[in-house]
């Protein structure tokens, strides 16, 4: 499945911070049984590279399976050897995101101004993560919706719920990264399929 196919099926990025390998996998299905296709393991959980090689093997014909939280050209290279097809960035390093890139992987970067979101770009970012939402609401995406490329997407993270996504939406979000209100360490695949038919259901009636 290819970035772009999954972002047409539900622009949604699962943000699995924190998730242990051993319980990656059920975690990974139940998402995907709710529509999920994008689902990123933050390097700063536990054994993250291991946790993305285990989804690699048993989930990427179901979704686009990749890593957040990446700093470093040598994490992004990382990520891409354990089988991983996704990078998402918290800022927007020209250099980290050309080695994904190069790699062949795709690359949504974080930014939080028109500065960064170019730069981004110009290095082959083919998303952006508007980032931390909290501190940019709906207006600011807007003045950059109204200055960036009309195709590109644009993905708010931090503190989305499925009472906030609309004003977002409205403002030309394309999609968003969903954190702890849809996964937190140690829930069951249960309580994360639950949450996750919340979210689906949200963003279905945008």
């Amino acid at each position: 499945m290819t970035f772009e196919q999954a972002l047409s099926a539900l622009p949604l990025v699962a943000i699995l911070r924190g998730v242990e390998p051993d319980e990656v996998v059920p975690i990974a299905d139940a998402l995907i049984g709710e529509g999920f296709r994008l689902i990123e393991v933050p390097l700063n959980s536990p054994r993250p590279l291991e946790s993305i090689r285990r989804l690699a093997d048993a989930v990427a014909d179901g979704a686009v399976i990749g890593a957040g939280t990446v700093t470093s050209e040598a994490a992004a290279e990382a990520v891409v050897a354990a089988g991983g097809t996704l990078i998402v960035m918290p800022h927007s390093d020209p250099a980290v995101i050309r080695t994904a890139a190069a790699a062949g992987a795709t690359v949504i970067a974080g930014v939080f101004t028109a500065t960064e979101a170019f730069a981004a770009l110009a290095a082959g970012a083919a998303a952006l993560k508007l980032f931390p939402a909290e501190a940019a609401p709906p207006p600011v995406l807007r003045a950059l919706r109204a200055v960036l490329p009309p195709g590109v997407p644009i993905l708010p993270v931090g503190g989305i719920g499925p009472e906030t996504m609309a004003g977002y939406r409205a403002a030309g979000a394309a999609g968003f990264g969903l954190g702890s209100a849809l996964y937190r360490p140690g829930e069951s695949p249960q309580a994360v399929a639950a949450k996750a038919h919340a979210f689906c259901q949200a963003w279905r009636a945008l």
